[in-house]
């Protein structure tokens, strides 16, 4: 297993653990572990989107042939959502956690974004965010579980900053929550084409700047 250390600003570490990067080890493994070929065919469609991951790289990452990998897992629409269901439970738990365990909120929602970034940023991953990655496809000629699928996934970050600034009775909740969704998307292209960790902390560091006074709670 592949391990991944970050030091976020404010005292968050988080550790994550994952097959090694698909280019460590190529070729079919010794014993298939379904678990492995997961975390690299994630890799790919990380990288690349639905659309733009071919079987080949899927094969190539996975170790299985064509045949291997349909028995497996299904068709490329079944992987896709598998590795997107997996990555959503790998990363999702761990934001909602943010969100969830620091009691003050802003503190709670800035080491939300701090955490995202580092992980968009991380060199040891593929860059940027999956579900950003992926939804680029969204409204072309993909599969409509795909298509819904990304659209869910899209907007559960935005829903789940909406719930912890309604809960602390933010008046512009919903502004806040779309800003800050919105900015994690940028930061998520950012990293994509290589710009460095720094400039995407300086980007929450900008959006922190719109967090309102306490007179703008709700009364």
């Amino acid at each position: 297993m592949y391990r991944s250390v970050l030091n976020i600003p404010g005292g968050i570490k988080f550790v994550h653990h994952f097959a090694k990067p698909m280019n460590a080890e190529r070729g079919r493994p010794r014993s298939f572990d379904p678990e492995i070929a997961l975390d690299r065919a994630t890799e790919v469609f990380w990288r690349h989107g639905f659309r733009g991951a071919s079987l080949a790289e899927l094969t190539e990452a996975t170790g299985l042939s064509k045949p291997s990998l349909y028995a497996a897992f299904g068709d490329k629409e079944a992987l896709f959502l598998r590795c997107l269901q997996r990555y959503a439970q790998r990363y999702v738990a761990f934001q909602t956690a943010l969100l969830d365990e620091e009691t003050d909120t802003r503190r709670a929602v800035e080491g939300f974004l701090r955490a995202i970034v580092a992980l968009q940023g991380d060199p040891k991953l593929p860059g940027g965010c999956m579900v950003v990655t992926g939804s680029a496809d969204c409204g072309t000629a993909i599969p409509a579980a795909v298509d819904a699928a990304l659209r869910s996934a899209a907007g559960s970050t935005e829903q789940r900053l909406l719930q912890r600034l309604q809960k602390d009775g933010q008046a512009d909740a919903r502004q806040l929550a779309t800003l800050f969704s919105t900015v994690l998307t940028g930061t998520a292209v950012m990293a994509k084409s290589g710009q460095p960790l720094e400039k995407l902390q300086a980007a929450v560091d900008a959006a922190m700047l719109a967090w309102p006074a306490e007179a703008k709670r709700k009364r």
